[in-house]
C-alpha cells in the first residue's frame, strides 16, 4: 500500500494576508494550500511571494501538508513564483490550468534544479475542458518520477465559466460526468483526488451534502475557502468509529490461520471477499494517519 496521507480538508488563503496564514498554523485542515495566484492582486504578487517563501521556510504548521498555488508556468508571474518557493521546501506545488502532462513535466524538471527537496511533490488543478479530455495523459504522468504528481483537484468554478454550465444546483448533475472521469483516472494511477470548493461558505446544509457526495464518489477530500468548513470535510471524508471498527474485524477475521488461504469468508452474517479486506486495511491505515496527526 502507498503511503496514506489524509487530505480531507485543504483550506485556500491568499497568501497576501499575514494574519490568515498565522492562523493557519492553529486550524485543524490537513492541508493548508496558500494561494499566489486567484487570490492575489497582480501587483502585490512579487511581494507576497517572497512572504509566502518565508512562511513556508520557517515552518510552525505542525503535522499539516503545505502547498503552495503558483500562477502558471506561461504567466508573466509563474517562473518566479516557482523559484522562490521550491527552495523553502512546501509539501508540494498546485500547477493551476494544467492541460496536459508539459506543464507537469516542466514544474517537475524545474524542481530538482531549484532545489526543492524530494518530498515535494505536484498537485494538478483540473479546470479546463481542455483537462477533462486530457485527463488520462495528465494522471498517467505520475508514472514519471520527475513530474512528482500526487493529486488531482478540481476547479469547479473555472470548468463552469469555461464551459457555460451552471453551478448551485443540488447535486451538481451537470459536474458529476466530469467529477467522475477525475476520480478513475485518480485510481487508475493511484493518486488522489480532491474536490473542489462550494462558493456559499454560510451554507452549512448544501456544503454538508456536497462533502457527502464527493465522498460517495470517492474523493479524498475537498477544497474550502472557510475554516468553518474544516470539521465537517474532516468528518465527512474521514472513517467514521463504526467503519474502523468494521474493518479492524475484518483483518482481525483474514489474519485467522483457518483463513488465511481463503478467498471468502462469513463475518457478521455477510459475505466477505479478500478486496473487502484491501478497503478495510484502506480505511484503518487513514484512520491511523489520522490518529497521528491529531495526536
Amino acid at each position: 500500500m502507498t503511503e496514506i496521507r489524509p487530505r480531507r480538508s485543504v483550506l485556500a488563503m491568499p497568501g497576501s494576508n499575514p494574519r490568515l496564514l498565522e492562523k493557519a498554523r492553529t486550524l485543524p485542515a490537513d492541508v493548508v494550500m496558500i494561494d499566489l495566484e486567484d487570490g492575489v492582486a497582480p501587483d502585490t504578487r512579487a511581494a507576497t511571494r517572497e512572504a509566502v517563501a518565508r512562511a513556508v521556510a520557517e515552518g510552525g504548521f505542525g503535522s499539516r501538508e503545505v502547498v503552495v498555488r503558483i500562477n502558471a508556468l506561461d504567466t508573466p508571474y509563474g517562473e518566479a513564483d516557482l523559484a522562490a518557493i521550491a527552495p523553502a521546501g512546501p509539501d508540494a506545488i498546485v500547477v493551476p490550468k494544467v492541460t496536459g502532462a508539459d506543464a507537469l513535466v516542466a514544474v517537475g524538471s524545474r524542481l530538482r534544479r531549484l532545489g526543492a527537496p524530494d518530498r515535494t511533490r505536484t498537485w494538478a488543478m483540473i479546470e479546463s475542458p481542455m483537462a477533462i479530455l486530457h485527463l488520462a495523459e495528465i494522471a498517467s504522468s505520475a508514472r514519471d518520477v520527475d513530474t512528482r504528481l500526487a493529486c488531482l483537484m478540481v476547479g469547479p468554478n473555472d470548468l463552469a465559466k469555461a464551459s457555460r454550465l451552471r453551478l448551485g444546483v443540488p447535486g451538481r448533475p451537470a459536474l458529476m460526468p466530469w467529477l467522475m472521469s477525475v476520480i478513475a483516472a485518480a485510481r487508475a494511477y493511484e493518486i488522489d483526488a480532491v474536490d473542489g470548493i462550494y462558493n456559499d461558505f454560510r451554507d452549512a446544509t448544501g456544503f454538508a451534502a456536497e462533502c457527502a457526495q464527493g465522498r460517495d464518489c470517492g474523493f479524498d477530500g475537498k477544497m474550502l475557502i472557510h475554516p468553518d468548513q474544516i470539521a465537517p470535510a474532516n468528518a465527512a471524508f474521514g472513517p467514521n468509529a463504526d467503519e474502523v471498527a468494521c474493518a479492524r474485524r475484518i483483518l482481525a477475521a483474514f489474519a485467522e490461520p483457518k483463513n488465511r488461504n481463503r478467498g471468502v469468508i462469513g463475518l457478521d452474517g455477510k459475505m466477505v471477499e479478500r478486496l473487502h479486506a484491501a478497503e478495510a486495511a484502506r480505511t484503518v491505515a487513514l484512520a491511523d494517519a489520522i490518529a497521528a496527526r491529531t495526536a
